[in-house]
């Protein structure tokens, strides 16, 4: 058998380079946690969501050494505690060992799990169904209920699936602070959430669910960032359309509407805590329920 030919000279100063690149940035990252720039658990978080990024192939010992308070010795004594080789990689672990390192992350950071959850995802996507599952499957877990000005559909029950209010009423909620968070959606109908329920379920302990749009979930992660974000994917587009312009309750007009405002929502998804996937409404469902009990900051992209 021939030698292998040497690689290119060219070939040989880019994988430098590149090399040299990493190098430059998982030390950026290091520096970031020493100085309390950003958290291990952050920089842990961005590895798992990003197999490629320079997170992923930091050494768990690089990462947890940089923590301040955290030396050589107390790292290595964590490690051999959460049964991690000190030659693994962040992006390398399994997800036992990242739910014992984001466990441990998390204890560090006196951080607990949110007992508010916030589902959104895009038009047609199976929110409803999904919540529907949930409140009929896990009666331990509050469902928070909209209002909104449009009409109800066929099947849909005031007061169960959403208060049906009249603009009126709407602005008088509004007025009188009711609102955890209201928006106009599709450019037509406005939504929001009645807050005194969701204030007294939390003040009780119980786990509440919203499930609501995009832009109310950015507004509840502006008034209480202790609240988790949950995005519902389709398994594609094409079944998004499908499942849109097989319901039957818009006419062509709405429909692409609804389907232009669906691809910006869809691009805004990096924006949440965890991503669930709706092949299957019942796997959907209990998918969440699990991600309302797992720790902030744990892997949690399905």
């Amino acid at each position: 058998m021939s030698p292998r030919p040497a690689p290119p000279d060219v070939d040989r100063a880019a994988a430098a380079r590149a090399a040299i690149a990493a190098r430059r940035a998982r030390a950026a990252i290091k520096h970031d946690i020493a100085t309390r720039t950003r958290t291990a658990l952050d920089a842990a978080q961005r590895g798992w969501d990003a197999p490629d990024s320079a997170e992923a192939g930091l050494r768990v010992t690089e990462l947890l050494s940089s923590v301040p308070t955290l030396g050589p010795t107390r790292t290595a004594k964590v490690m051999t505690k959460l049964g991690i080789s000190d030659k693994k990689r962040v992006g390398g672990l399994g997800v036992r060992q990242r739910h014992k390192l984001a466990d441990f992350l998390i204890a560090r950071q006196g951080r607990e799990p949110s007992k508010l959850v916030v589902l959104a995802g895009p038009t047609a996507v199976g929110k409803g169904s999904v919540s529907a599952h949930i409140r009929e499957h896990h009666p331990e877990v509050q469902l928070s209920v909209s209002a909104t000005t449009r009409k109800p559909r066929p099947g849909e029950i005031d007061g169960v699936h959403y208060y049906f209010v009249s603009d009126a009423e709407f602005d008088r909620m509004i007025e009188d602070g009711e609102l955890l968070e209201w928006a106009v959606v599709h450019n037509s109908y406005r939504y929001g959430t009645p807050r005194p329920p969701i204030d007294e379920a939390l003040a009780a302990g119980k786990r509440v669910l919203l499930e609501i749009d995009l832009q109310g979930a950015r507004s509840v992660r502006r008034v209480m960032p202790e609240a988790r974000l949950i995005f519902l994917l389709p398994p594609s587009w094409e079944e998004l359309v499908r499942r849109l312009t097989g319901r039957g309750t818009e006419n062509v007009e709405e429909q692409q509407r609804r389907l232009a405002t669906a691809r910006t929502e869809l691009a805004a998804q990096d924006e949440f805590d965890a991503k669930v996937v709706n092949r299957e409404v019942g796997q959907a469902a209990a998918e969440v329920v699990e991600l309302m009990d797992a720790p902030i900051g744990a892997p949690t992209s399905r």
